[in-house]
């Protein structure tokens, strides 16, 4: 499984980009894997408010249907809009076209609750 050292990950399997004060935020490789072949996407609109911990979408597979989490709060500012159309690139490319959500933030010291990649693979390996 691949985690990039550049993302930052959340508990509920959500990854981060952190680029100023926007982040980009999919789901990870390890959650795309236990999910199966995902066949339906819902995403926020633009312009919605997220709070972290609370679901800003769902993801729907052929094993189960799983919300997904806020990573950290803040205005949504661009949606993947080819997600719902192809929700299979969740599966193929978890890292890049299947990102969801960029957020702006609005608190960065929330930042200082994410695992690094390291982090979130011991975290994943105690399962």
């Amino acid at each position: 499984m691949d985690f990039p050292d550049e993302l930052k990950y959340t508990e509920e399997h959500e990854w981060v980009l952190i680029e100023n004060d926007v982040v980009t935020v999919g789901i990870t490789d390890f959650a795309q894997d236990q999910l199966g072949d995902v066949v339906f996407v819902e995403l926020p609109e633009t312009g919605d408010q997220l709070e972290t911990g609370k679901p800003l979408g769902v993801v729907e597979s052929v094993k189960a249907v799983s919300d997904v989490y806020a990573p950290l709060s803040g205005e949504v500012v661009e949606v993947n809009n080819d997600l719902p159309d192809e929700p299979e690139m969740l599966n193929t490319s978890p890292y890049e076209d299947g990102w969801m959500v960029k957020i702006k933030l609005a608190d960065v010291g929330e930042l200082e609750g994410l695992m690094d990649a390291s982090g979130y693979q011991e975290f994943i390996e105690q399962d």
